[in-house]
């Protein structure tokens, strides 16, 4: 009985230390503005990555001396760091834009109050502090035609999901309209199951859910197959159907736009991916004009004709200009049958020097171009400290020194050799002219009907399995025995990921290669023993590791004798995304130019996406693909045919 007191002694503390915290919080803020309003006659940058990393090595050490994990200092401080820049750039977006400045905004988007492009637009204009005149809209064309009309000032647009994908109808819908695109923005999306008060989750027997949310939940709806489903145009005509319904009913919604119906969450969580976010686009009647210290991006749409290395040459102009290409997507031209137009998003403000000479000679070189929009980019990449900062790799310091800068002629250059080099893993071949696709797979998922699913792969073209171990365990020799001994009967080849030297002795006797995760790419022991192996070897690069660090530690390897190596692109670190990374295109047109290794491109990781980049990876002479081997097992049956005639 005594310990209540103390309890509640201690919680009032607790909420006395959060409302200082929301306090200084909100004052920190509001310093971010002042800062931002001085940077206005001087058009210095918005960030200086310099300040903020010896801002955050301060911190972390000052949190160290107070208890505190670095991690948890960088997280809170990097969120902070997030909305501070954020809040500037729209700040200096609106002193550039003086015409758009209203206090009262008119914004169309999909469906009703409480659907996510709701939510989406609420924070948005929420971080502008301007009042929201929401116009809810039966469809993305209604969409299109309230801000061409004048009826609306902006209009809200998802354009891609982390689980499901690109938006399709969004990319078609952009190729025949005059809008331009002035902004963007990304909400995370949490899928619940929403029912009316005191209803049971087994008496739910109809689910309401937008197309959208329905793919992005497959899997909880696969093991749910008792429920039936009912589309709907928009998550809140789901939410509204629900509302009006009795208690055997439910939707797939956010539990904030559920509250507006007065909808409770029965459970949460559904979507595929724990990270699952979706990012919007935001189009007006004209185009804004970006200041040039704020990050922009600009999109724009191309068609380059069919014609050999027609893509790749646009590419390069990228590349020759330095400019980074963060999107690449592919949409067929109506009425032109096999022909494509490219959506392309690159990091650059459409004013710049750069970019103003690279569309010239894209505009020369590219059947058809045009400018959908430069718009400030709302991606944060947050700052990195050393590894040694964050005690995570103390030995740092002498890695960089062993990964030093690969000479010409090291023996993974293009002037060591000058064609591509071909490696055999069992009856497939990698490199030169051959082109081939591997499925990937955690050793977790095996099981006593894998067999079946073994042969799905095969059917649906792949030629072999990568089996990686999520949970870094020992795995049990007679399950690797059964899963090895299942791919041989259905004619797939074994490809294991390795962590440790010791592990050679016993992988060796199961696989037809090997795989070094990305996580042990600079692990000098490993890449020396596996490289005095004679099993083929793929090195996966690092998801923080530059072109130059990925080929110094192909030299390692090459050196100790193996010649079998080939290079694997399974995509950069992208911070907004934590869960998907973001497959790295241009690297994969730099190595080519320079090491004769094979290369081939990782999309399992990626969180959309994959057909269009899994096209982009073969036009741009990839010397095969990884896929999903359970969500890309469907879309594979026509993917693979296609990829494999784009190489013939």
């Amino acid at each position: 009985m005594k310990k209540a007191p103390q309890l509640n002694q201690l919680r009032e503390l607790i909420t006395s230390l959060d409302n200082e915290l929301l306090t200084l919080l909100s004052k920190r803020r509001m310093l971010s503005i002042e800062v931002a309003r001085s940077k206005e006659s001087d058009i210095r940058p918005i960030r200086d990555t310099t300040r903020e990393k010896e801002l955050l090595a301060r911190l972390v050490q000052q949190g160290r001396d107070q208890g505190l994990d670095a991690h948890y200092v960088l997280s809170l401080y990097h969120t902070i760091i997030e909305d501070s820049v954020l809040n500037q750039q729209a700040y200096l977006q609106g002193q550039a834009n003086p015409e758009n400045r209203k206090h009262r905004t008119s914004v169309a988007y999909l469906g009703a109050r409480g659907s996510y492009s709701f939510l989406a637009a609420t924070r948005y204009c929420q971080r502008r502090q301007i009042e929201m005149q929401d116009i809810g809209c039966a469809s993305f064309d209604e969409i299109a035609n309230a801000v061409e009309s004048g009826h609306a000032d902006f209009g809200f647009l998802p354009i891609e999901n982390t689980s499901s994908g690109s938006i399709n109808e969004v990319f078609d819908l952009l190729q025949h309209t005059n809008l331009a695109i002035v902004g963007e923005t990304t909400i995370d999306v949490g899928h619940c199951l929403l029912a009316k008060p005191d209803s049971k989750l087994e008496d739910i027997k109809t689910l309401y859910a937008h197309p959208q949310p329905i793919s992005q939940c497959s899997r909880y709806l696969a093991q749910n197959g008792h429920y039936k489903l009912q589309y709907c145009s928009s998550s809140a005509e789901a939410m509204e159907q629900v509302q009006h319904g009795d208690h055997t009913v439910a939707a797939i919604g956010s539990a904030e736009g559920g509250a507006l119906y007065g909808l409770d969450s029965l459970e949460e969580g559904l979507a595929n991916q724990k990270v699952n976010r979706t990012r919007f686009i935001v189009v007006a009647r004209k185009a804004i004009d970006v200041p040039e210290q704020v990050p922009a991006k600009t999109t724009l749409i191309m068609a380059t004709g069919q014609k050999p290395g027609a893509l790749v040459d646009t590419l390069l102009v990228l590349k020759a200009h330095n400019i980074n290409m963060s999107k690449l997507e592919s949409r067929p031209i109506a009425g032109t049958p096999w022909e494509e137009m490219f959506y392309l998003d690159v990091d650059a403000n459409i004013a710049s020097t750069n970019m103003q000479r690279a569309l010239k000679e894209l505009e020369r070189i590219a059947r058809f171009i045009k400018v959908l929009g430069c718009y400030a980019s709302e991606t944060v990449q947050p700052t990195r400290l050393e590894p040694g900062q964050l005690l995570i790799e103390p030995d740092s310091s002498k890695r960089a020194k062993q990964q030093t800068a690969p000479k010409a002629d090291a023996r993974h250059s293009r002037r060591f050799k000058s064609t591509i080099t071909e490696v055999r893993i069992g009856q497939t071949l990698v490199g030169e002219n051959n082109f081939a696709s591997f499925a990937q797979m955690p050793i977790e998922w095996f099981n006593d009907s894998f067999s079946a699913h073994a042969m799905a792969l095969k059917e649906a073209g792949f030629q072999g399995v990568i089996v990686t171990n999520n949970d870094s365990n020992v795995v049990d020799d007679s399950k690797l025995t059964k899963l090895c001994q299942q791919l041989s009967q259905a004619g797939l080849e074994a490809i294991i990921a390795i962590e440790q030297s010791q592990e050679l002795a016993v992988l060796q006797e199961y696989a037809s290669a090997l795989l070094i995760p990305g996580k042990q790419m600079f692990n000098k022991s490993l890449l020396t023993t596996l490289g005095s192996s004679s099993l083929p070897v793929l090195l996966e690069r690092n998801t923080m590791a530059s072109e130059s660090e990925w080929l110094a530690s192909a030299e390692i390897f090459l050196q100790a004798g193996n010649q079998q190596l080939i290079l694997c692109e399974s995509g950069v670190r992208n911070f907004n995304h934590p869960e998907a990374l973001a497959v790295d295109l241009t690297s994969l047109v730099n190595i080519r130019q320079q090491s004769h290794l094979p290369v081939i491109v990782n999309l399992s990781y990626s969180g959309a996406n994959r057909e269009a980049l899994a096209i982009a990876a073969s036009k741009l002479c990839a010397s095969g693909v990884v896929l999903d081997a359970l969500d890309d097992i469907e879309t594979s049956q026509t993917l693979l045919p296609e990829l494999y005639q784009l190489r013939s």
